[in-house]
């Protein structure tokens, strides 16, 4: 039996934060009594409900734009955020249930709850387990309001960069604060190139409060859609930002740019200046090098029978002082003793990470698989009652022995916040297998073929 006052709730609902108007409320009523008689159930039913009783994406686009101009863009964001959380694409009651913490070292581990461990990176190359069709990957605008696909209630704003259609939506799984992506309207595959930087660089001129990044255009090193051009972003400052140069570099050509290696594990060159074509013209140079680029002494092939294997992860904050660039260098070569990736995680971490080490783990943001949850919780009881780890949790014999030795120390509060410190510990040693310089001598002798001065 369906409950009326419960759809009475809903639009009263919508009206207060979803901005109905009162005269659609009865019109509404009766199209939310249609959906609960459909047989729809559980986030489907929930999605259709929303959909219903949100704006229209041409409402939605409009709402936005004269709060951009009437109060900027920070206002107009803040304003679509809780839009998409009060409608529920963002399923932000979910996100906060996901533990989360700040490491010694100055990384952020979450553990993700909220979606499957995504271990085939083959399918990033077709979009994420999508098999063609209509709309043709998991992130086209021809989602918004796609049933299918359980997008009723997904609503986008459009966008330009580099003087093309783009737009901008939030993740309803976020991995940080108002985590977004910022699609082209045209289904092209990822890539990064000169016009990659710029658009960037746009992004960031539009909204100044988010970074923007993009993620390696390759499998492996890549992000989970590699089919269709996106960049991602949000209003969080991660690690990375905050990390400071430790050795700084000269352009010949532009000498007052500030420029150098980054304080990291990974491998970062930053650039920053108060002029964009300046921070766009090295990056780019770097780009180019860095993909030509081989030392198989270091186990670096820049092309091979399997195709090319370099690339970078740009990503850019705007502050007071002008733009920061920071440019990722990456590989996703393999060998015969690290099939999964050379400067992949190592097999010795892949029961804490096995997935692929994306833009946002490069800048010091890790999200865990939500199994680690339970399994982790396990071997904390077996360590603090003084238990042999079981054969059946061998692939958690590093963390075991190494969380063992942190709890003796009396210095993590207990044992819980050993195992905090142990996450933190082989984040950060996977951020190191990341690097694709190991000894900063290599880096220097890169960047100096490059034509810089260090």
């Amino acid at each position: 039996m369906i409950n009326l006052d419960e759809i009475k709730n809903l639009v009263s609902y919508a009206q207060e934060n979803l901005e109905l108007n009162e005269k659609d409320g009865q019109y509404k009523a009766n199209r939310i009594l249609e959906i609960m008689e459909s047989g729809l159930e559980g986030g489907a039913l929930e999605d259709a409900i929303y959909g219903e009783l949100s704006l229209l994406p041409s409402q939605m686009n409009n709402r936005f734009s004269r709060i951009c101009k009437a109060e900027g863009s920070k206002a107009a964001t803040d304003w679509l955020y809780s839009y998409c959380v009060n409608n529920r694409y963002v399923k932000k009651a979910v996100l906060d249930k996901n533990p989360r913490f700040d490491t010694s070292n100055g990384l952020t581990v979450t553990i993700n709850k909220a979606k499957p461990e995504f271990r085939d990176p083959k399918k990033a190359k077709e979009g994420n387990s999508v098999d063609g069709g209509y709309a043709k990957c998991v992130i086209c605008r021809e989602n918004e309001g796609l049933g299918s696909r359980n997008k009723r209630n997904l609503r986008t704003v459009s966008i330009t960069l580099g003087g093309k259609p783009w737009f901008w939506q939030y993740s309803p799984y976020g991995y940080f604060h108002e985590h977004g992506i910022a699609v082209n309207c045209e289904h092209t595959p990822m890539h990064i190139d000169r016009q990659t930087l710029v658009n960037l660089m746009d992004f960031v001129d539009k909204f100044p409060h988010y970074f923007i990044g993009c993620n390696a255009a390759l499998q492996r090193i890549g992000g989970s859609v590699l089919a269709h051009d996106h960049y991602q972003g949000g209003g969080e400052i991660l690690p990375l930002h905050k990390a400071k140069i430790k050795t700084k570099i000269k352009d010949k050509k532009y000498p007052y740019v500030t420029a150098g290696i980054l304080d990291w594990p990974g491998t970062v060159i930053r650039i920053k200046s108060d002029k964009r074509n300046e921070v766009i013209d090295i990056a780019d140079h770097i780009r180019e090098v860095w993909e030509k680029y081989s030392n198989p002494e270091l186990g670096i092939i820049a092309e091979d029978k399997d195709g090319v294997h370099n690339a970078i992860s740009p990503t850019v904050i705007k502050t007071v002082r002008g733009y920061e660039m920071n440019v990722i260098l990456r590989s996703n070569i393999t060998s015969e003793k690290y099939p999964d990736g050379v400067f992949h995680a190592h097999p010795e971490f892949h029961s804490i990470k096995k997935e692929s080490i994306g833009l946002i783990e490069a800048q010091g943001l890790f999200i865990l698989p939500g199994r680690l949850e339970e399994e982790l919780a396990k071997v904390e009881e077996f360590i603090q009652q003084e238990k042999q780890l079981p054969s059946e949790y061998e692939q958690f014999r590093l963390v075991y022995e190494e969380t063992k030795e942190l709890y003796k120390s009396g210095k993590y509060g207990g044992v819980h916040g050993a195992m905090q410190e142990e996450l933190g510990s082989i984040c950060y040693r996977i951020l190191e297998n990341t690097a694709v310089f190991k000894e900063q001598k290599h880096l220097h002798e890169f960047l100096a073929d490059a034509g810089f001065e260090i």
